[in-house]
Parts: structure tokens; sequence; C-alpha cells
């Protein structure tokens, strides 16, 4: 399931014009990220965009198919990912309101996240400080 060489090439130029993209190999396939958020993948031979509940519906209307893959027993499972309309595939200029449309969707996953707390540190007393004088004997 390995993603030619060619066609992630080609989706990298795709998303070009969204900012800085890069690319890994992951899972057999492979996955893309604009500006480090992860925004499409590529299975089966085919670019799957990031959607959530915003953009679903336009993903839908434009006869994407939802990204399903078998975890086993026979059991599919459906990720918020959907294909990108064939039309998009062949420009960037096509395919920049789509891959906006995933960047979008990237963007309010990230801030639904709850951000994981600090670890605290402990302060380092300062040169000098009471802690640090040296004592009278």
């Amino acid at each position: 399931m390995a993603a030619s060489p060619e066609l992630v090439a080609h989706c990298l130029e795709l998303f070009a014009p969204l900012g800085a993209v890069r690319s890994r190999r992951m899972f057999g396939g492979q996955g893309f990220y604009v500006d480090e958020l992860f925004v499409a993948l590529i299975a089966y031979d085919r670019l799957f965009l990031k959607a959530d509940a915003v953009t679903r519906p336009l993903f839908e209307a434009a006869g994407c198919e939802p990204f399903i893959y078998d975890s086993g027993a026979g059991k599919h499972v459906s990720v918020s990912y959907f294909s990108a309309p064939e039309d998009a595939m062949e420009s960037p200029v096509l395919m920049e309101p789509w891959a906006r449309h995933a960047l979008s969707a990237a963007l309010r996953a990230r801030a639904a996240k709850p951000r994981a707390a600090a670890p605290v540190r402990k302060a380092k007393p300062r040169r000098g400080s009471a802690r640090t004088a040296p004592t009278k004997v």
C-alpha cells in the first residue's frame, strides 16, 4: 500500500500554495503536513483530506468518499478524511479551496484539544540570596 513517489511529489505540489508542506511515510501510506498540521493522507493510491462536522457536507456534496479501513475481524472504521475531488487533483489552483477546508478542519481539531499542563519547575535560588549567602560562625 506504499504511495508512489510520483503521487507524493504531485500532492506536495498541490499543497504548496498553502505554506510549508512536508510529507512522511506512515502506516504503509503517506501523511501530509501544512505548517506542521496533519491535513491529508495517501492510502490505496488515493489522496484523502481532513474533514470535520463543518466541512463534511462540502465533501459529501462534491461526491467525495470517506476514508474507511479494515481494523481486523471484519470491522470497518471510518475516520474524518474524505477523498479529494477528482478535478482538484489536476492543479494547485483547483486543489487550493479543498486543501484550505482540510487545513481549517485541522486548526479546529487542534483548538479543541485541551492543552497539556506545563510541568512546574522549582525555582533556583538567585546568587546572593539568603539561601546561598554564607553564614557567619
